[in-house]
Formats: structure tokens, sequence, C-alpha cells
């Protein structure tokens, strides 16, 4: 089952948000059909959202971060939630090179590089906070890592993953946060890079069989690690056939006109959860009917 926590360590001087996202990225990849180097990028980015959505406060609360390298993924953009939500979607879910040199996924590969990572925080406020970097590797944990090192000027050290079957499935996927607070001492942030460096990868440790919390849990071994909290993070979808019609609507009269006197019918897709919806030609005909 996913699961989402936030812990601190060494008394306070590191903030960690840990989850496992396997069902939830299994879902979405289906969703959409995505390819293998597709459901790699997606999954981690879903992931990133997640984790970030869950460091907000209010219930309404969002973030929404984009990273677009001009690659054949043609982008990646996920929104997550302070309650766990997330949704998400990959413009081409095709996207798909082969495996890279280290024998890897090559998710920088479809990304690509010249462009940039951009994180949108709506708080509620009149306009929500933009930031962006440029993209840094386009592996997706170093650039969010690069974001809070550069634009939040908070040192960083993050972890995203997706195993990939060979059937297409989602084997494991999860992330995690790990941050310094002001004022910590320079000699615990070293240390715990070098933990980092010397344990197996995230989806390695989950395909062994250690969960979320036992990872952490190994990583902090020793250094007063403290669980705060545990949720469970989850893909949404808002979408509707009210808010379909009206991105429907948003096209105009005479577009709307042109679909109608051609007898036509229109099919739109949410881009998030893949699902369809159909408007006949009579619905179309409503549609004008309540724009005169």
């Amino acid at each position: 089952m996913d699961k989402i926590i936030h812990a601190t360590a060494q008394s306070g001087s590191v903030r960690i948000i840990a989850a496992d996202t396997t069902s939830l990225v299994n879902e979405a990849v289906k969703n959409h059909n995505t390819m293998p180097t597709a459901s790699a990028a997606y999954g981690r980015m879903l992931t990133a959202g997640a984790l970030m959505g869950s460091m907000l406060k209010g219930k309404q609360d969002s973030v929404t971060i984009q990273i677009n390298g001009g690659g054949i993924s043609g982008g990646v953009l996920a929104t997550g939630r302070a309650d766990g939500r997330v949704k998400g979607y990959i413009v081409n879910p095709d996207a798909d090179l082969p495996v890279n040199e280290k024998g890897k996924l090559d998710v920088s590969g479809i990304i690509g590089i010249d462009g940039k990572f951009t994180v949108i925080t709506d708080l509620g406020m009149k306009e929500p906070y933009v930031s962006s970097v440029p993209i840094f590797t386009g592996e997706i944990a170093e650039d969010l890592a690069y974001f809070y090192t550069v634009s939040e000027q908070t040192p960083s050290a993050v972890a995203l993953g997706v195993l990939v079957d060979v059937d297409g499935s989602v084997m494991n996927a999860g992330g995690f946060i790990i941050q310094m607070m002001p004022g910590a001492d320079e000699m615990l942030a070293d240390l715990i890079m070098y933990r980092l460096e010397e344990i197996p990868s995230l989806t390695t440790l989950q395909r062994d069989g250690n969960t979320i919390v036992e990872i952490i849990q190994y990583i902090f071994d020793g250094m007063g690690l403290n669980i705060l909290s545990e949720g469970t993070p989850e893909l949404y979808c808002d979408c509707s056939k009210e808010r379909v019609e009206k991105a429907l609507i948003s096209i105009g009269k005479e577009d709307l006109k042109e679909i109608y006197e051609d007898n036509a019918s229109e099919e739109l897709v949410c881009h998030f959860c893949n699902k369809k919806y159909h408007f006949s030609h009579e619905d179309i005909g409503r549609l004008l009917d309540e724009l005169q």
C-alpha cells in the first residue's frame, strides 16, 4: 500500500518527506499506456508532486511542477495537494529510448536539458508563486534538488525512482526529499550524503522488500529519527462533463457552429486521467443555444 511520511532527525536539524508511490504510479501509467522510459519520467514527476504537495499546509493549496527540456517526452507535469493527492500527465506517452550506458532507463534523454524546471505554488492568493531554474540533468530528482538549493536556498537531497518490469508494469516507485534546516551542522550534511552514496538505490531497497519507513530508518540509523506523520498518497483527477463542456465552449461560438453545421460530434480527452468525453451533434446544438 502506498504511504507518505514526514519525519525529522538529529533533534530537528533534518526534515524528511518520503513516499512509496508504487500503486498510484502503476495506475497512472496504465491510464496513459506509457512506454517504459515515459513511465519512469511520468512516475518520478508524480512522486515529486505528491512529496511536494504534502509539504503544504492549507487544504486547498497546491503545487504544480513542470519539466520540458526539448526532448521527445514533450514535457511532463504533476500537481500535488496537501492531502497527498496528485495528478499529472506526460505529453508524449510513447517517448522511449534504449537504456543508457549505466543500463538504466534514459529519462534525461527523453526529457532533454534545453529548458526549465518550473514550480508553481498556489496558496489561494490572487496570483500563484512561480519559480524556475534551468534544467540541471533532466533526471528530475537532481533537477528538484537543484531547484531547492538555488531557488529556495534550502540544501536538499532528492531521490525519485520507478522500476519498470518487462511487461511494462511498475514494480516499485517512490522517493524522498531530505532537507537541512537552518543552523544544521555542515558535518551532518556530509554524513548524510555519504550514507546516501553508499546505500543501494531506492527502488532496489523497495524491490528487496523494505518499506519506505524501514528505508528511512536505515538511512538515519543512530540519528534520532522521529516520524511525525503517515498518510496515503493517491492519484486523482477532478475532471467532469461540466468542466469539459466549459473547455468546449471556450473555443468560441463560430467554431462550435462550424462543428454543428458539419453534423459532427466531438470527443475531448482529459490530459490527466485520459477519460474520454463524447459530445453528440445534439449536445453541441444545446451548447450553441446556451451561448445565444
